[in-house]
């Protein structure tokens, strides 16, 4: 399938997650297979088009994601069009915009789910993004604001006659967030009003899930807490698709899939060579003052700690393995840990976790 010009060899992607869908989750999700898009985790426009916001980092990508989109938020037409070109200038694929995150910090500046209070505005934003860059502009956005003002089918025809290539709708309300069940005929039923691509998230825990999705008429499928689950599922989704079985996935292979995030994230800005990373300007001033290795690891062990919380569910003795990792105090114990619950002798895996 294609977003404007840009091919997505399957139609599954990984959905923007704040914290969690960092460069180097994203690459080892690519390595699995079955991955068709990236999604960065969103950054502000605000900090794009000033250069200073720490949130430049969030805007880091390197080719083996390809094809990768960076996800943008904000409000103001004239910041958001810069910021679109910022980001065609480092070389991103697609540029997303963020109208769908419930985060009152977020919605208080006229960002996120807040602009699909605003129609008329939200897609005076994307006119002015799809009229500064050549690359597809695309759109995230929830049913609506709450259950009296799910505006999502208006939404997306006002996004669509704008010059969005693509939306995504995710099936709950802002009020929602994270509660209920997301409404995938909602989902269906824009698909069917629209000719780009509509693709869909919200509950897709299994590759089955991920399947029946598309196969019920939506272009594709973004997938959130499913893969920080199980970093296999799109792979083991592509499987079902062709009508294979989806592939089985060890114990040991879910620890090494921890080792090597571990590894990467270890590697991170230390040990990569020079053009590397594709980077926001003003990234580099922000880098001038290199961490400490105690600063680093904590970092590392707080985002292994931050992933586990998802990655160990579904795992008899999940709730103390996340105990243990969320008191560890080093990389070096925090390997051990790793490596002596995942073992192949290790309690197997429960739905009770």
């Amino acid at each position: 399938m294609h977003i404007g010009a840009v091919h997505l060899p399957t139609p599954f992607a990984v959905a923007p997650m704040a914290g969690m869908t960092d460069t180097a989750f994203r690459r080892l999700v690519k390595r699995n297979g079955g991955c068709g898009l990236v999604v960065s985790e969103m950054v502000s426009s605000e900090g794009l088009v000033r250069g200073i916001d720490r949130t430049l980092e969030y805007a880091e990508f390197t080719e083996e994601e390809r094809p990768v989109s960076i996800q943008v938020f904000g409000g103001d037409p004239a910041k958001m069009a810069e910021a679109a070109r910022i980001i065609e200038g480092i070389g991103a694929d697609i540029v997303d915009v963020n109208m769908g995150c419930p985060v009152p910090k977020i919605a208080k500046h006229h960002a996120g789910c807040s602009l699909m209070r605003e129609p008329n505005h939200a897609a005076s934003v994307i006119e002015a993004m799809t009229k500064a860059v050549r690359i597809p502009v695309t759109v995230k956005m929830r049913a609506g604001w709450n259950d009296t003002e799910r505006n999502a089918p208006e939404l997306a025809r006002l996004v669509e006659r704008a010059g969005a290539a693509a939306v995504a709708i995710h099936g709950r309300t802002a009020a929602q967030s994270y509660s209920g069940e997301a409404d995938w005929r909602l989902v269906e039923e824009i698909a069917g009003q629209l000719r780009i691509p509509v693709f869909g998230s919200g509950d897709c825990v299994e590759p089955e899930e991920v399947v029946a999705r598309r196969r019920a008429g939506i272009a594709g499928v973004l997938v959130g807490r499913g893969v920080l689950r199980n970093p296999w599922i799109l792979a083991q989704a592509r499987d079902l698709a062709a009508g294979r079985p989806a592939r089985a996935v060890t114990r040991t292979q879910r620890g090494q899939f921890l080792v090597d995030y571990i590894d990467l994230l270890q590697d991170e800005r230390v040990r990569e060579p020079e053009g590397f990373r594709h980077t926001a300007p003003g990234t580099a001033a922000l880098q001038a003052t290199p961490a400490t290795n105690a600063s680093h690891d904590r970092w590392v062990i707080n985002k292994i700690r931050a992933l586990a919380a998802y990655y160990t569910k579904g795992f008899e003795q999940g709730a103390q393995v996340r105990t243990a990792i969320n008191r560890v105090e080093s990389i070096q114990d925090l390997r051990g840990l790793i490596a002596d619950f995942f073992s192949a002798g290790a309690p197997a895996v429960s739905s009770h976790s």
